[in-house]
Formats: structure tokens, C-alpha cells, sequence
């Protein structure tokens, strides 16, 4: 590894590829988000409260297969050497991550019990890959970049990247799914697997370790004492004051983007009584701000060589920027108070890869080994708790404002507005004052810390 600290060390070509992996994740994910509750609350007729609870056996699974996936993957196997650390595990995971959406959207019977049972299976089995692809594939990132200019470019790239990955999850399903004909899931399925498999090959280049990183691994693993247990692990992550401060504001904003995304199948119905390709214009709106204002946000950090301040602005932003979905009920104010949003969310979003990358850097100074596995993991961890606060408040809306009886009255409209708009405020506020009160790394901290790595030679 080079001694310069601000050196960019991989091409634009290369962190495009890295960035496919994100669009993979993202696309499958806003599929699913969209479309699991909704497919099993509306179409199937499950009750809600019953969803509910698969939804939190699912979030409870998710939590803990998390950690322990990164726990397990961050240390060596035989295939590390000339395969690498994290690239043989993002395979093994992506491909039948993505294959694995098929399942959630075929239920064998309609009986409501065996429902809930394949609720409950499907969703774990489609966990259990994406834990092995997503812990692995965002461990690389602070390991393959190292310095601070360097993943400010690669998320620079990335997030794009990912937001077309939005996009297409958002635009082809509905182009397909027909409310109230159960059978068009299906074919979104096989729509939805064709693109991720074939962005999974876009992304093997880019998803590659760094030979020279690894031997670093293996050879100064090799002088090291056993690592520290999986318990022992979370504790000393917890200790981590700038970890729990950043853990907390991601918890919330993943309860937001998780309110939002499966709502908007309520919205179209419901609030609007529209198709589902009304669907289209709504996150078409919100992409439009992201990707406009994503580039400047990068610069903007550039600039100000402060991660925590953008990331603070465009919490704040967010909060206020949803206020108008707690009222709009016709689709073109819907679509321009989305593009407002997405003028916020593209800088938070663009903020999460480098801020986590600097947590763990000081966790490698304080340790004295690498751990992105494990902080990754402890991320998908608290993150994955969103699907419980999601599905908790979609179930209690729904059935204290009588959607279940009547989805066009009044009230059921207003309990839309609840999970839509009031939720997801609240969250982003609570969890950008968490974040600017307790995370304490400043931009001469991670200068300091990254300088100590090289001296580590880790």
C-alpha cells in the first residue's frame, strides 16, 4: 500500500464495476421493499397484524444472521489466498441472493397459517443470501479504498449507479404487476432476476480484493493472536462512540426509506385509487432529485472535507422536505414533493459508505486489526430492525384506521399518511440529532487515524 494518505489508487472503470454490486443490492431491494407487504396484506388477504408478525420473525432473523455472517467470513479459509477475502463470498451469496426473490412471490397455498409459514420461510432464505453478499461486499469498500478522496469518488460513482438500481426495482415491477391479479408477481419475479443476475457480472471486476491487501491480511493474521469472540466483538463496537452515533441515525433512516418504499403500493391504491404503473412517476420523482443532486452533495463533501456536516445537513433536509406527504393526495404535488425529497436523500445516502469506512478505521487503530466484516454485519444488524418498525406501523395503521374493511374511506387514507410521511419524519429528525450530538470524528481524527494504519501496515 502506497504511503500516501490522499492517493487514489483504482481507476473510475474499476469503482463503476465495484458499483454494480450496489446497484444489485439496491434493485432487488426496492422490489422487494415495494412489493412484500403489500403482496401478502392485498393481494393474498393475510391479516395484518399476521404479516406483522412474519415480518418481525423475518427482522428478528435478519438481525442475527447479520453479525454473524460477518463474524464468521472475517477471517481466512483455504480460497483466500487466490481468491480473496470478500470476492468469493459476494459470489456465493449475489447469485442466489437474487434468484432467491422468486420464492417470496410463490406461496404453495393460500390457506392462511401456510401463508404465514411461507411468509416466514421465504423471507429468511432470501435473507441468508443477501447477508452473505451485502456484509461481504460492504466490508471491501473501506478496505479496497483507503483513503478519504478515494471513497468519496468511488461513492461518487457508486451511488449513481445504485440509484439506477432504484430506479429500474421501481419502474419495471409495476410495468408487469396488476392489482388484484396475484399471478403478475410472478412474472416481475423473473424480470427482476434476469437484470441482478446480469449485474453481477457487471460487477465481478470490480468486486475483486486487492492481491496485495491480502497478503497483508494473511501475513500479519498469521503473527496475531486469535480474534476476539462474536460477543466480545459487539462489545467493543458498542464501546465505539462514533459507531453507536452513526448505527443509531442509520437505524432510523432505514425505517424511513422502508416506510416510504412500501408504502407507495398504498399510496397508488388507496390514496390515489390509480393502476400500479402510477407507481413510475412517484419514484421517478424522487430519482430524478437523487441523481441531480447527488454529484453536488461528493463535491460539497469535497469541499468542506467533512462528512458529518453533509450528512447532518441532509437529515435535517429530509425531515422537513416529507412534511408535504403528510397532506398531498393528487399525484402530480405526490411527484414534485418526491423530487424535493430525493434532492436530500442523495447526499445522506452518498455519506453512509465513507462515514462507516472512517468508524471502522478508528476501530483498526484502537483494535489493532481489521473488523470490516464484523461492522458491517453490526450495520445490517441495527439496519435490518427498519423491517420491524415498518411492518409494525403499517400493521397498526391499517388496523386501527379500518383499511382492512374499507381501503378508500377517509381514515384509511389518513393511516397511509401515518406510514407515508409522519413515521418516517419523526425518525430522520430523532436520528440526525442523535448523530450530530455524538459522533466525534472529525475530519482531522480520520486524517490522524488513517495515517496510523499506514504505520500499522494494516
Amino acid at each position: 500500500m502506497s504511503n500516501e494518505v490522499g492517493e487514489v489508487r483504482h481507476s473510475k472503470k474499476n469503482m463503476a464495476s465495484y458499483g454494480f454490486g450496489n446497484f444489485t443490492n439496491e434493485f432487488v431491494a426496492m422490489a422487494f421493499g415495494t412489493y412484500a407487504f403489500y403482496f401478502y396484506e392485498r393481494e393474498l388477504g393475510l391479516n395484518p397484524i399476521i404479516v406483522m408478525i412474519g415480518f418481525f420473525i423475518y427482522a428478528i432473523y435478519n438481525a442475527i444472521n447479520d453479525p454473524i455472517v460477518g463474524y464468521l467470513t472475517n477471517r481466512p479459509f483455504k480460497f483466500t489466498k487466490k481468491w480473496g477475502r470478500r470476492f468469493p463470498w459476494i459470489l456465493i451469496g449475489g447469485v442466489p441472493f437474487v434468484i432467491s426473490y422468486l420464492f417470496i412471490f410463490t406461496p404453495p397455498s393460500l390457506d392462511q397459517w401456510l401463508l404465514f409459514g411461507w411468509l416466514v420461510f421465504a423471507t429468511c432464505l432470501f435473507d441468508t443470501f443477501a447477508s452473505v453478499f451485502w456484509v461481504n461486499f460492504s466490508s471491501l469498500f473501506p478496505d479496497k479504498f483507503r483513503s478519504v478522496k478515494e471513497r468519496r469518488t468511488a461513492t461518487g460513482l457508486q451511488i449513481p449507479i445504485g440509484l439506477v438500481g432504484i430506479a429500474l426495482g421501481a419502474i419495471l415491477p409495476p410495468i408487469v404487476v396488476k392489482f388484484g391479479i396475484p399471478s403478475t408477481y410472478v412474472i416481475q419475479s423473473g424480470i427482476v432476476i434476469i437484470v441482478g443476475l446480469i449485474a453481477i457480472g457487471l460487477a465481478i471486476p470490480g468486486l475483486r480484493d486487492d492481491q496485495d491487501a491480502v497478503d497483508r491480511y494473511l501475513e500479519t493474521h498469521k503473527t496475531r493472536e486469535k480474534g476476539p469472540s462474536f460477543f466480545k466483538s459487539l462489545g467493543t463496537a458498542l464501546k465505539q462512540k462514533s459507531f453507536v452515533a452513526f448505527i443509531v441515525s442509520y437505524t432510523l433512516y432505514r425505517t424511513l426509506v422502508q416506510s416510504m418504499t412500501a408504502s407507495v403500493p398504498f399510496v397508488v391504491d388507496t390514496l390515489l385509487e390509480w393502476p400500479a404503473t402510477a407507481s413510475i412517476p412517484i419514484f421517478a420523482g424522487f430519482l430524478v432529485g437523487a441523481l441531480v443532486s447527488t454529484p453536488i452533495w461528493v463535491k460539497a463533501a469535497h469541499k468542506t472535507n467533512n462528512n458529518k456536516k453533509i450528512m447532518v445537513l441532509c437529515g435535517l433536509l429530509m425531515g422537513v422536505f416529507t412534511i408535504p406527504l403528510i397532506f398531498l393526495e393528487d399525484l402530480v404535488g405526490i411527484i414534485i414533493a418526491m423530487v424535493v425529497w430525493g434532492l436530500s436523500i442523495g447526499g445522506y445516502w452518498a455519506m453512509i459508505a465513507p462515514i462507516l469506512a472512517d468508524v471502522v478505521d478508528e476501530s483498526v487503530v484502537t483494535q489493532k486489526r481489521r473488523q470490516e466484516g464484523v461492522f458491517a454485519g453490526f450495520q445490517q444488524f441495527f439496519g435490518r430492525l427498519a423491517i420491524f418498525f415498518q411492518a409494525t406501523s403499517f400493521a397498526l395503521a391499517h388496523v386501527f384506521t379500518g383499511l382492512v374493511a374499507d381501503p378508500y374511506s377517509a381514515s384509511a387514507k389518513f393511516g397511509v399518511h401515518i406510514h407515508l410521511a409522519v413515521v418516517p419524519m419523526i425518525c430522520i429528525l430523532v436520528g440526525t440529532f442523535v448523530f450530530w450530538r455524538y459522533y466525534d470524528l472529525t475530519p482531522d481524527r480520520v486524517a490522524e487515524n488513517q495515517k496510523k494504519i499506514i504505520e500499522l501496515n494494516l
